[in-house]
């Protein structure tokens, strides 16, 4: 019988290009960051000491090697990461601006991530995790929007808690259209989902936050998390909608700041035998400030994976 696991993550594990200043010759120098928001959300989790395990597909590449290796480094399974010689892992170049928000341009045409079947996925993973978290990127592209569906189904059939963060990315959908029918075709079937500020308009007819949440909650959602960067988060749940303060900061790359916020929220939850809804307002408090945390020192460095802090660090900044 499998250990159990306490998060596993189904989704796109792929190379960040992230500006590095400029070469002698005035050329713009890129960075290979480690990154793709299910990965960054396990090595956040990791930190806390939770089991974790990854499913996806990279390319037998040099970057799917280093990709492999980033996580194993990171401590999490890699047993059901798939590296197939037909395609090239997927690459993010990113632009940054002086606040540190980005933007992203995608060489995914395909990449491997969207060629992950549903026959690769060991059904033993899903059947013995805690959580089971998912994304959107796996939904833009057949096989793997069938394969994530199905990987749902069973790890919810065997129990396991959904969480789902939709992580939009206009440059990867035909339309936003499409990306909102989509995004919103998983909502009936998660139990938790975080979402940013700016997403709130894509997954439900509110801009406004706390109207979002309350409509989410609703719609069957258990536990829903809106993050407003440097303001924090709102969370809510049957016992009311609270807010989580922020950290102050100063940002430098602000790549998988939502991820390691909701790494951090996730493995906080964990320690607890309770389900979502059941989380009382001083909880959703403490968790979502130890997700602030972790997110508030991840954007002074740049990259994904490797801007993940130590718990050091972490339990520094609660304290401060």
């Amino acid at each position: 019988m499998r250990i159990k696991t306490d998060i596993t993550a189904l989704g796109e594990l792929l190379i960040d290009f992230t500006p590095a200043g400029v070469s002698q010759q005035g050329m713009r120098l890129f960075e290979q960051n480690p990154g793709g928001a299910p990965a960054n959300l396990l090595a956040a989790a990791a930190k806390f000491g939770r089991k974790t395990a990854f499913i996806g597909k990279v390319g037998k590449d040099m970057h799917g090697d280093f990709l492999k290796e980033t996580l194993i480094r990171a401590g999490i399974n890699t047993d059901n990461l798939i590296q197939d010689e037909k395609y090239f892992t997927t690459l993010a170049f990113v632009s940054l601006k002086e606040n540190g928000e980005r933007e992203f341009a995608f060489a995914r045409k395909p990449g491997a991530d969207t060629n992950l079947c549903m026959k690769e996925i060991d059904p033993e993973i899903l059947e013995n995790t805690r959580v089971f978290h998912v994304g959107s990127l796996s939904l833009t592209d057949d096989p793997s929007r069938t394969a994530t569906y199905e990987a749902i189904n069973i790890a919810r059939n065997s129990g396991a808690v959904i969480s789902y963060d939709p992580n939009y990315r206009a440059a990867l959908w035909s339309d936003p259209e499409t990306a909102q029918l989509r995004m919103q075709s998983l909502i009936p079937y998660v139990d938790m989902m975080k979402i940013s500020d700016e997403e709130t308009s894509l997954l439900t007819p509110y801009q406004d936050p706390e109207e979002a949440i309350q409509y989410l909650l609703r719609q069957g959602v258990h536990l829903v998390a809106v993050t407003l960067g440097r303001d924090g988060a709102l969370i809510g749940n049957e016992n009311g909608i609270v807010k989580a303060e922020g950290f102050s900061s100063h940002a430098v790359d602000t790549t998988g700041a939502g991820d390691s916020f909701w790494g951090g929220f996730l493995a906080s939850y964990l320690q607890e035998e309770t389900s979502p809804e059941h989380l009382t307002r001083a909880q959703m408090i403490q968790f979502g400030r130890v997700g602030n945390a972790v997110a508030s020192l991840c954007v002074e460095r740049r990259g994904g994976i490797s801007a993940i802090p130590e718990m050091e660090e972490i339990e520094e900044r609660l304290r401060g």
